[in-house]
């Protein structure tokens, strides 16, 4: 009886260690239930900051957190770039290795602008795959080392895993390189750049949707979001909200 109860206990212990990191999917998701409010992620806040990686602010203040992807550059980041001063408002940009090597006037005027440039890996590989420290710390900090050559500034560290797929060792090893992992609340599909959304479409999705403490993932490889974003911003504020900073979001 006693060697069945051990047994029965090492099934269990063996059971709790193989899920100790089971609230982690391998791609991050979405679970919208009541317009207006908050969704639900398929990790929790509570799980995701151990790893000081976040998806969400504050539910109970209206506040929106811009960000915007990309790894290549389309034309429209100007035109973002002035919607965003047009409202006075700080966006977070997660960039590869492509976007600055090919666009260092527009990584500078992002940081000129008062813009946080985070991390997108340099060349935008499954991060999830890369179990080895090394190669996982090289997409970062060759990332790095050239926004500090065309900027002479540091990289802001926050870090943004390519299509949002990620697994518990890549949250920890951003967490010992100093990065914060920012995942979103809310996006939609605009990165098709040969099939863009109408500016209808767009409003549909980011509209109803739009939530307090709302991390927003636009991608500024996209002309639906270059040509709707100062009406977009406009219609937000009308709504009540006020856009704030990454900083904000990891202070609170």
């Amino acid at each position: 009886m006693a060697k069945k109860r051990l047994l029965r206990l090492s099934s269990a212990l063996i059971a709790l260690a193989l899920c100790a990191t089971c609230a982690l999917a391998d791609a991050w998701g979405l679970s919208f239930r009541d317009q207006g409010k908050p969704p639900v992620g398929n990790a929790s806040p509570e799980t995701l900051a151990q790893y000081d990686a976040a998806y969400l602010g504050d539910p109970a203040e209206p506040v929106i957190y811009l960000t915007f992807d990309a790894g290549y550059e389309s034309g429209d980041t100007p035109a973002i770039l002035d919607a965003l001063a047009a409202h006075d408002a700080t966006a977070a940009f997660f960039l590869t290795g492509n976007y600055l090597e090919k666009n260092p006037e527009l990584v500078q005027r992002m940081v000129d602008e008062g813009h946080i440039v985070g991390n997108h890996t340099y060349h935008h590989p499954a991060m999830q795959d890369i179990r080895d420290r090394a190669a996982f710390a090289r997409e970062l900090q060759d990332l790095e080392a050239l926004f500090t050559q065309i900027t002479g500034r540091e990289l802001d560290r926050y870090y943004r895993p390519p299509r949002g797929e990620y697994s518990a060792q890549n949250l920890e090893m951003a967490k010992d390189l100093g990065y914060r992992t920012v995942l979103w609340s809310l996006a939609y599909v605009d990165w098709v750049r040969d099939d863009q959304p109408t500016a209808e479409e767009a409003f549909s999705k980011l509209i109803p949707r739009i939530h307090n403490g709302a991390v927003l993932l636009l991608h500024a490889t996209s002309a639906t979001n270059g040509a709707i974003l100062d009406q977009l911003l406009t219609r937000y504020e009308d709504m009540g909200y006020r856009f704030g900073t990454l900083d904000e979001l990891f202070a609170a």
